[in-house]
């Protein structure tokens, strides 16, 4: 691969060919978005240059890449970057990886925090900060509380908010859960995309998954022990009328419905994403 000249158009369909006979996901937009990004440029610009020759320092970066993505890195993690709610957010292996479908629990989010009039939004188990941080920029009068029990996911959290500009209006606290709020706030949403994966389908995952951190995956032996916390303390928190919004497991909407109606919550319902799989569930705070 180092010798002769290589095209971007030649690269392309090398490197597409390989992860294809790897069982590589998406090979085709996994080259893409390997070879734009050590080429510094936009996925559409590649066809613009399908004839420019590659130096030998690129040639160099993108095999490193090819490398390390063959080894299960996580192609986000090897570019450092995640789209998320039009938005670039910094990823590492210090965070989960957001995923597409947590896009529709901040669309329901922002469905019930107003656009025009001041409110406070808990995100719990924040990681890189997507939640938290978009719903933010979507609603400038929100003030944000984001909360992990991840020294490290803090400090990643805390860096998206300053170079997305909302650093002023997220507070990112280290501790479990609710543990790190003062005593006596109140919040008109919580939202949470806490581990709910059961911890003997772990091993199971594909190696770019077991990448990520076991602390944001891992939900227990039912994938409900984060869940279930939660749904608990979110009660006391959560101003009257206030919403509950969760992700979960495609599996766990029963159960998950389950424990919002014990805990008392009002108007508990699970919704499906776009693949019509349950991966949300919600309740609201009863009134005073």
């Amino acid at each position: 691969m180092m010798s002769d000249v290589w095209t971007i158009r030649r690269i392309l369909t090398w490197t597409t060919g390989h992860f294809e006979k790897r069982g590589v996901d998406a090979p085709r937009l996994t080259t893409e978005i390997l070879l734009a990004h050590v080429l510094k440029t936009g996925r559409v610009r590649l066809y613009v240059d399908l004839d420019r020759p590659l130096s030998k320092d690129e040639l160099a970066a993108f095999k490193a890449l090819i490398e390390r993505r063959m080894a299960g890195e996580p192609t986000n993690y090897l570019t450092g970057t995640k789209e998320f709610y039009n938005r670039s957010f910094k990823v590492d292996a210090r965070v989960l990886i957001p995923r597409p479908e947590t896009e529709l629990l901040v669309e329901a989010v922002l469905h019930s925090v107003p656009k025009d009039a001041p409110s406070r939004v808990l995100d719990v188990c924040t990681g890189s900060g997507c939640i938290a941080i978009s719903v933010a920029a979507e609603r400038p009068q929100a003030t944000v509380v984001a909360t992990d029990l991840s020294k490290d996911a803090c400090a990643l959290a805390r860096e998206n908010a300053q170079s997305l500009g909302v650093a002023e209006r997220v507070s990112v606290l280290e501790g479990d859960l609710f543990a790190p709020l003062p005593p006596g706030e109140t919040f008109r949403v919580v939202v949470s995309n806490p581990p709910y994966i059961d911890s003997g389908d772990i091993a199971g995952l594909s190696p770019e998954v077991r990448r990520e951190p076991r602390l944001a995956l891992d939900g227990g032996p039912d994938g409900l022990v984060a869940l279930r916390r939660v749904i608990q303390g979110a009660r006391r928190v959560l101003e009257p009328g206030g919403l509950l919004a969760l992700e979960m497991g495609e599996t766990q909407g029963s159960a998950v419905l389950e424990l919002l109606r014990a805990a008392g919550y009002a108007d508990a319902r699970v919704e499906k994403d776009l693949e019509r799989r349950e991966r949300m569930a919600f309740g609201t705070q009863p009134a005073a």
